[in-house]
């Protein structure tokens, strides 16, 4: 797995290539602390095109991200998610608590 982050204005970019499981989740949650404890952002963009699978490990750190954000005022917004990465959002019910963008960046709008 793979992880890069970049920084415009209040949204923190996160671009996920890889798997993300039981195996390669905890190392996803430390470096999304880390990011998210410096650069203290309203929007968490998490781009997960380059994701070729996801368990439930990697959901739990999604979900542990956005209580973390809503709890701060802030939110996640998930982009261009392959179609089996999707739907486990949908089965799982976090497409419901958060917003999910088939397209890219530029037409993610993370604040508003």
């Amino acid at each position: 797995m793979q992880v890069f982050f970049s920084m415009e204005g209040k949204e923190l970019w996160v671009r996920v290539k890889g798997e993300v499981d039981l195996e390669s989740a905890d190392a996803l949650r430390r470096e999304l602390e880390a990011s998210l404890d410096h650069a203290r952002p309203e929007v968490l963009l998490l781009d997960l095109e380059g994701v070729t699978f996801m368990d439930s490990s990697g959901l739990g750190v999604i979900l542990g991200r956005y209580r973390r954000l809503k709890k701060q005022g802030g939110r996640v917004v998930i982009c261009r998610p392959q179609p089996q990465v999707r739907r486990l959002l949908e089965i799982s019910g976090l497409s419901k608590i958060m917003t999910i963008h088939p397209d890219g960046p530029e037409t993610a709008g993370g604040v508003d």
